[in-house]
């Protein structure tokens, strides 16, 4: 009898597209999820079936609730190879093995940009007043050419941003709460001497900083009232970076320029979530990792991972 697994959150249906699954065809059936599942309770009903689960990312948590609904569960397979929505020490108690695939860091750079050049030059509003026969020219775009970009993390996502700022001939900061002016250096980025003035003295302001305790409301109501009127800020990195409700108020009440937004509090999105009808939001359904190439990573991990398990020697392993 072929093992069942589940591949959750495959909206585009693309999951047995992008790789080849036929290395594990005889053993095991593959079955795509591509709607969400709103609750707990949906999501156990779902995958009692499955002995085997590939998640996106860290899109759904693996709590020890969960896992214990999951009887037949014996591979779970997460994305990349960073995940803290998993009940790691519950899965082991399980005899769940849990693994990792490869991920690129350079999908999320490149995303980064569309959301800072979108709001930099108005494109959606040009976008759409051009097809709807609207005005034409009703923006005035900001320049990024002499401009400062502060950036809030500099590891290998903040600094490749870094580098397309440098390149695009801004003068790029970075701050983060163990950044050195040598590891700043590296990269031909200035320290800044600490998070206010970053904020305070950039035109554009970048989040790549990693969610936990030291991170979690990072910026909050405080934080955003220092960005400058015509400052803009982008956040793909995780949505509780930035206190959501302070960032909300501050878009309603136009302090600074307007915001890129690639992630959020509660996704998907309820379709009455405020985020959806927020003014000088340029927002996307968390595509940060959403590539082609970066999918074709995914999925052909997620087979190598299956095969490894199936012969006995699983690899990737996390926890």
């Amino acid at each position: 009898m072929r093992l069942r697994c589940a591949v959750l959150d495959d909206y585009q249906g693309v999951a047995t597209e992008v790789a080849d699954w036929s290395p594990v065809a005889d053993d095991v059936e593959v079955v795509g999820f591509a709607r969400h599942f709103a609750d707990e309770d949906a999501l156990a009903a779902a995958l009692a079936d499955f002995d085997i689960v590939v998640t996106l990312r860290e899109r759904v948590p693996f709590p020890a609730s969960l896992l214990a609904r999951l009887p037949r569960l014996k591979l779970l397979i997460a994305s990349g190879m960073h995940n803290t929505v998993i009940d790691y020490a519950a899965a082991e108690a399980q005899g769940v093995t849990v693994c990792g695939t490869p991920s690129a860091s350079t999908p999320p750079v490149e995303l980064t940009w569309a959301l800072l050049l979108g709001l930099a030059r108005g494109l959606v509003t040009e976008n759409e007043a051009l097809r709807a026969g609207g005005p034409w020219q009703s923006t005035v775009g900001a320049d990024l050419h002499g401009r400062r970009l502060g950036l809030l993390g500099l590891g290998k996502i903040g600094s490749r941003v870094a580098q397309v700022g440098l390149a695009f001939g801004m003068r790029v900061s970075a701050w983060s709460r163990h950044l050195t002016k040598e590891r700043a250096e590296e990269f031909g980025v200035e320290l800044a001497a600490s998070k206010e003035e970053l904020l305070s003295s950039s035109d554009f302001v970048s989040v790549h900083l990693a969610l936990g305790d030291r991170t979690r409301g990072l910026i909050g109501a405080a934080e955003l009232a220092l960005l400058k009127p015509t400052a803009y800020l982008v956040n793909t990195s995780r949505a509780a970076i930035v206190d959501q409700d302070a960032l909300l108020t501050a878009l309603h009440e136009g302090r600074f320029a307007g915001a890129g937004v690639d992630v959020f509090d509660v996704e998907p999105l309820p379709a009455d979530h405020p985020m959806r009808s927020a003014p000088r939001l340029l927002a996307t359904p968390h595509l940060g990792y959403v590539s082609r190439a970066n999918y074709e990573a995914y999925y052909s991990g997620a087979v190598e991972d299956i095969q490894a398990f199936l012969a006995g020697s699983p690899v990737r392993r996390l926890g």
